[in-house]
């Protein structure tokens, strides 16, 4: 019998995702890779799956009322503003960085759909809860972890929506 070298600790931040999931009664476990995965393709190469199957949550912003709300869509999509703009009500943009952080609680790279800063309006791509498989980033660009369509949906009780535009 040989002894297996321990899991590494998680980075601070996949641990708040880690216990967010746990605190919220999901089962889901953070892995951390070795390397980060900054891209949807390069986080499906790591983890074995096709973009469209990687998690991204994205902040955008209202420019009239300064409003941010987050996007989960797949890595194969691109947010269409001009769909986004006509569900708020208003022109949006992508939010700063600051905001991003200051909202989740995380830099971007490593947003979670879960764990934020703050309570946010949400909205989860239509189109991205017909994927099986899927992986989302977990507070650190090495952080990811698996979980299904049904489990996405109720971890961020998000508004179900189409306002992507499918690359891959």
């Amino acid at each position: 019998m040989t002894m297996q070298d321990p899991p590494r600790p998680l980075t601070e931040a996949a641990q708040r995702v880690q216990d967010a999931l746990r605190n919220a009664g999901f089962s889901n476990t953070v892995i951390e890779l070795d390397v980060p995965v900054k891209t949807a393709a390069a986080a499906a190469e790591a983890v074995g799956c096709t973009p469209a199957q990687i998690v991204k949550s994205l902040v955008f912003q209202g420019v009239t009322s300064g409003k941010p709300i987050l996007i989960v869509a797949s890595g194969g999509t691109r947010i269409s503003e001009s769909r986004l703009a006509e569900l708020m009500g208003e022109p949006v943009k992508m939010a700063p960085p600051k905001l991003v952080r200051e909202v989740t609680g995380f830099a971007i790279g490593g947003i979670p759909p879960v764990g934020h800063a703050q309570k946010l309006d949400t909205i989860v791509e239509a189109k991205l809860l017909t994927l099986d498989g899927l992986w989302a980033a977990a507070g650190h660009p090495n952080s990811l972890f698996q979980l299904t369509a049904d489990e996405l949906q109720r971890m961020t009780a998000g508004r179900i929506l189409d306002v992507a535009e499918w690359s891959t």
